[in-house]
């Protein structure tokens, strides 16, 4: 299935336009339910319910309210709150140019895919000024009355817009509490160093599934099928206090772990 545009601006940069086109790089794959009455398996809704007359509100005669950690309460009106949104904009300016890896992964949120809208040699054009200088953009924009901004860069010779974090929404790593354990001993090291060289590999997305979705969806087809489903417990992992035997198991356990991939791939 081709993808689909989610929206369409210009991105611009020291007065060069290039009209795009903004696609979701990403795809929300949660399992949806229908709530149904338990009894008469009638489909039910969600209401605003007053707790004291226990009635339905309708939205238009709800009111917002804010609460302060100090218990400070402010009463706003859904008026009040459309004003304060920007103003929409087709706009996505690029304010300036970064060396590679300025911007580390916590501020990474969203990733959208830019493809060309209509000019394709300007498009082009910015393809080959990324891919000549080897920097990202950081640009900001506004969606549907939301603020954001982001990092332009290039992937796979496709121009990427990954949307960033605010600050305050990025927790710094000095409030973190320093570790107090106990150094490892040297033998303790040279274990823990060998196991990460035991397990290095390449990253292979496909390998990696959302399991509890998978169980979802065959449950789903079962039952649609009118069989039983058989449900066995997850096995628990026992630890041990002792970390030094736990790296002894754990290279073992590699350790056997490689033996048998190589024994069946010789056959």
């Amino acid at each position: 299935m081709a993808a689909r545009a989610i929206w369409k601006g210009v991105l611009t940069f020291g007065g060069v336009e290039v009209p795009v086109k903004l696609y979701s790089a990403v795809e929300d794959r949660n399992v949806r339910f229908r709530f149904l009455h338990r009894k008469a398996r009638q489909p039910v809704k969600q209401a605003l319910v007053n707790p004291d007359s226990d009635t339905v509100v309708p939205w238009a005669e709800t009111r917002r309210i804010f609460r302060s950690d100090e218990g400070a309460q402010v009463l706003l009106d859904s008026d009040e709150l459309e004003e304060l949104k920007p103003e929409p904009s087709r706009t996505i300016d690029v304010l300036s140019f970064l060396p590679p890896k300025a911007i580390d992964h916590r501020w990474y949120d969203r990733p959208y895919y830019l493809g060309p809208d209509g000019a394709d040699d300007a498009y082009s054009a910015l393809i080959g000024a990324l891919e000549g200088k080897q920097r990202e953009g950081l640009a900001h924009w506004v969606m549907r009355h939301k603020e954001y901004y982001g990092a332009l860069r290039l992937y796979d010779g496709y121009p990427v817009l990954m949307s960033l974090r605010f600050r305050d929404e990025v927790i710094d790593v000095s409030e973190l509490r320093p570790p107090k354990g106990k150094a490892l001993d040297r033998k303790e090291l040279s274990m823990a160093r060998q196991l990460i060289d035991m397990l290095e590999a390449s990253f292979e997305p496909e390998a990696y599934r959302d399991e509890y979705r998978d169980r979802v969806l065959e449950m789903i087809d079962s039952k649609g099928k009118g069989k039983r489903v058989k449900r066995s417990p997850p096995s628990r992992k026992k630890s041990t206090g002792d970390l030094r035997a736990a790296l002894e198991a754990s290279l073992r356990g590699v350790g056997n772990g490689k033996k048998k991939s190589t024994g069946q791939k010789a056959k």
